[in-house]
């Protein structure tokens, strides 16, 4: 704030998550106090879903809907330069209501787009102390906008698809050539790939040929996000070879009634094949569950945590994170629970994980209880044996070392009495749209 007083900008623009919002309005305000001139803007999952909302309860100038914030930042920056229009998804004041440019439209080629600048985006702030690098520094891309899965609007949580309407993705050698740009500009050693689904088919083959051919797979790791059931055995082997290392699989839940009503579009059985095949084949497969779901019973949500429990003992799956279910707004989950009468609360300070958000069949300690089991599985003599025998270097040490710090803040994040006065804050009403 001393820096936006000392030399106002003529624009700022906030990506937004649906925890982060209230705070996000306050500090717009604070910003429009400070420099009235200095234009803001909010872009997002929350806005994306709730546009009208930030209006009503900040002073906020421009709220962007959809995707490609880049292209959209860039047309509206153009505009208030008098050099064009807005292109569609922006909301903003005129007079005493509101306009919009229209729908967002998303552009189907991501080739035109430059590398991000590292060193503009201060990139060695992100580069050591993240639990999905084994060895640093390393950095993150984007293959593609978002996730290729979009059988029935896909994935129920999830809100990418609904600000990317269809998949796009760069060529297969436009990311091999930000490969090498990150291997000789900036010694990096691992990159994590965060596109919502790593492409798949044809262009992962030339990919992962590419990556040998040229050597990287010589010179660093490489992770990306992977649905279970996408791939082969053999498809496994392709990317080993290019030294594919981190593969994080969603796994939700062991319970097909869950699983279909996420419309995740996979079988329990797949799930767990497909993790010991990706795990034979020389990965690291990191999983991702939830609980918390309101029409689960105790007894499936200790089906997934058992399922879980197995294949992180039995050394297939790697690494894990375990997280309460939100139905962020703007899923065809939150939808549900809305229809459904299970939301305990809108207070959106309050959707960030630590506790229950839905009425469960379970109590709220229970389901914070199955969470905290899933992570003491690091605590098990099976798993610890395992993990040292594993260790070949000191790059394997560091990361274990760092894994074990990240395990332990995890249990105590997840203790039920850590987050009792949580559940039992008076809620405050909010202006919902």
């Amino acid at each position: 704030m001393r820096e936006i007083e000392k030399s106002p900008p003529d624009l700022m623009c906030i990506e937004t998550k649906t925890p982060t919002i209230k705070w996000y309005w306050k500090i717009i305000d604070t910003i429009k106090e400070l420099s009235p001139d200095t234009k803001t803007v909010l872009y997002g999952d929350h806005v994306t879903a709730l546009p009208l909302e930030s209006f009503r309860n900040s002073k906020v100038d421009y709220v962007i809907r959809g995707g490609d914030y880049d292209r959209t930042i860039a047309s509206l920056a153009n505009h208030l330069d008098g050099k064009g229009s807005m292109e569609g998804g922006i909301w903003f004041r005129d007079g005493s209501g509101m306009k919009n440019t229209g729908d967002f439209t998303q552009k189907k080629d991501m080739s035109d787009l430059p590398f991000i600048d590292r060193d503009l985006t201060k990139w060695k702030l992100y580069s050591v102390h993240n639990g999905n690098y084994k060895v640093t520094p390393g950095t993150y891309t984007m293959a593609g906008r978002d996730c290729w899965y979009r059988t029935g609007g896909g994935c129920t949580f999830c809100s990418w698809t609904t600000h990317y309407p269809q998949f796009t993705v760069r060529t297969p050698e436009n990311m091999l050539d930000e490969v090498g740009h990150l291997i000789n500009n900036y010694g990096i050693r691992e990159i994590f790939d965060d596109t919502g689904t790593f492409p798949v088919g044809t262009w992962l083959n030339k990919f992962c040929n590419g990556m040998v051919e040229r050597g990287y797979n010589e010179q660093l790791y490489f992770g990306c996000n992977m649905r279970f059931g996408a791939l082969t055995f053999e498809e496994y082997k392709m990317m080993k070879r290019a030294n594919f290392r981190f593969m994080l699989f969603g796994v939700e839940s062991a319970n097909q009634r869950t699983i279909d009503m996420l419309n995740k579009g996979v079988k329990e059985q797949e799930q767990i094949d497909s993790c010991i095949n990706a795990a034979k084949a020389g990965l690291d497969p990191h999983l991702t569950i939830m609980f918390g779901y309101p029409w689960e019973t105790r007894k499936e949500a200790m089906k997934t945590m058992e399922t879980c429990r197995w294949l992180i003992k039995k050394g297939y799956a790697k690494t894990w994170q375990v997280t309460i279910v939100i139905p962020y707004p703007g899923t065809p989950l939150f939808d549900m629970a809305k229809i459904n009468g299970w939301l305990r609360t809108e207070d959106w300070d309050r959707y960030d994980m630590r506790e229950p958000v839905m009425k469960t069949e379970m109590k709220e300690a229970e389901v914070l209880e199955i969470v905290q089991k899933l992570y003491k599985v690091a605590l098990d003599p099976e798993f610890i044996l395992r993990k040292v025998a594993m260790v070949r270097s000191l790059d394997d040490l560091k990361f274990i070392m760092r894994g074990a710090k990240n395990i332990f803040g995890h249990i105590k994040d997840f203790a039920p009495e850590q987050v009792s006065q949580a559940l039992k804050v008076e809620e405050k009403p909010i202006v919902a749209s």
